[in-house]
C-alpha cells in the first residue's frame, strides 16, 4: 500500500488489488488498509474508510483522518459529489466507442457476494464508459460510476445488458482465477476537501 498524500483532515493511498480495505472476519482478514492507517495515523478514527474498493480492485482510496473530517465526507458520498475514474481492461473486443449503463441488481443470498440482475427489486447503479484503445484482442475502458453500489463495475463489464465482456482477472464474473490480479484500478477521485471546500484530485498511475 503506498501513500499518496495527507494532510490534518484526509489520508490518500493507492491500494494494491488483493489487499481488503476493511478487515474481514477471521484473524486471516485483518489485514486491512483501515487497520494499516490506523497504526500509521495513532489517533484518528476508529473506521477512517467513508468509501471501500473491492478486495480485487487497485487505485484510489481515501480515509479520514478526524470525525469531523469523516462526516464531511460521508456527506460528500451521499450526496454523489465525489468524481470516480476507473480503468479497466475488458476481456474481449467492445465494437461501440463510449455509452450509458443503468442496471437493477442485488446480492445473491444464496450465492454471497455475487450480485444479479433484477429489474423489480434490484437497486439501480448507473455507469458512464467509453473506450480508451484495442489491445491484443482485449478492450481498455474508462469508467465513471455516478452510483455506488456493490460490484457495480464488474456487473456492469460483465453481463449482458451491460457490454457483456467481463473485466480480465475478474474470478467470480468473468475467466479470472481466485487470487488473480484483476484488471480494475481506481484511477482519480475528485472531491471537495473537508477543510477548505476546494475541489482536489488525486491520481493513481495505471498500472497495467
Amino acid at each position: 500500500m503506498q501513500l499518496l498524500y495527507y494532510d490534518a483532515a484526509v489520508i490518500v493511498v493507492d491500494k494494491p488489488g488483493g489487499l481488503l480495505s476493511v478487515p474481514g472476519r477471521g484473524p486471516d482478514k485483518q489485514d486491512c488498509v483501515i487497520n494499516r492507517i490506523r497504526n500509521m495515523f495513532p489517533g484518528c478514527p476508529a473506521h477512517p474508510a467513508v468509501h471501500r474498493l473491492d478486495m480485487y480492485t487497485s487505485g484510489i482510496m481515501i480515509l479520514a483522518r478526524t470525525r469531523e473530517a469523516q462526516r464531511n465526507l460521508a456527506i460528500q458520498f451521499e450526496k454523489k459529489i465525489p468524481q470516480k475514474r476507473y480503468t479497466a481492461l475488458l476481456d474481449g473486443i467492445i465494437t461501440a466507442r463510449q455509452g450509458r449503463i443503468t442496471l437493477r441488481f442485488r446480492l445473491d443470498i444464496d450465492n454471497r457476494p455475487y450480485q444479479i440482475f433484477d429489474p423489480l427489486h434490484g437497486k439501480e447503479g448507473t455507469t458512464l464508459w467509453r473506450t480508451i484503445a484495442i489491445e491484443d484482442g482485449r478492450t481498455r475502458v474508462e469508467f465513471r460510476p455516478l452510483s455506488g453500489r456493490t460490484h457495480q463495475l464488474r456487473l456492469h463489464a460483465a453481463h449482458q445488458f451491460g457490454l457483456a465482456t467481463p473485466i480480465v482477472g475478474d474470478s467470480l464474473y468473468g475467466n479470472g482465477r481466485e487470487g488473480e490480479q484483476m484488471m480494475l484500478h481506481a484511477t482519480s477521485l475528485t472531491l471537495n476537501h473537508p477543510l477548505t471546500s476546494q475541489s482536489q484530485t488525486f491520481f493513481s498511475p495505471v498500472p497495467f
